[in-house]
């Protein structure tokens, strides 16, 4: 018997590493040889790709597709319909298998929903990315981006408000 709840319309496949107190919610699939961590939450219509490994106490909201190659640390949150790839250059005629690019979203950051994370960019500590900001470069620790391309407009602290500058750690 499981230790996470899941839907009943939620796939999850064989080999597929789920931790304790993990919720799963409707037409969710879950690939093998994913991880995911304990306390974790997916809304409607997620998907995580065989190699993608997720933290303890994320929060993906609805609509958000894992690819192979994202890592995700902890308490994450990833707003709704947020994107991140995971091939520079792709073409449907084009084999890239052997060209993903590793995205890290570091512990406490906060992609709001429908950003775009362009892969092989590494999203800083408590980073708060605004919603529909395209990131195309790494971001700092607790830096506050919006926009497109992405520009940092300030610093944030741990619980998300902006700060005059970055915490001292």
């Amino acid at each position: 018997m499981p230790n996470y709840q899941a839907h009943p319309s939620a796939i999850i496949d064989d080999g597929a590493q789920i931790g304790a107190d993990t919720r799963i919610w409707h037409f969710c699939h879950i690939s093998a040889d994913s991880e995911i961590g304990e306390h974790c939450s997916f809304g409607q219509n997620c998907f995580v790709a065989p190699g993608v490994v997720i933290g303890n106490g994320v929060k993906v909201q609805n609509n958000v597709s894992l690819y192979t190659g994202v890592i995700v640390e902890d308490d994450v949150f990833l707003g709704p319909s947020c994107v991140l790839t995971n091939v520079i250059n792709p073409r449907a005629a084009v084999p890239r298998k052997d060209e993903y690019k590793t995205t890290l979203i570091k512990k406490g950051a906060t992609i709001g929903a429908n950003a775009t994370i362009v892969c092989g960019v590494t999203i800083g500590e408590y980073a708060l990315i605004a919603a529909g900001a395209v990131v195309t470069k790494d971001v700092p620790d607790f830096a506050l981006m919006m926009g497109l391309p992405a520009h940092q407009d300030g610093w944030v602290n741990e619980a998300g408000n902006r700060a005059t500058s970055p915490p001292k750690v």
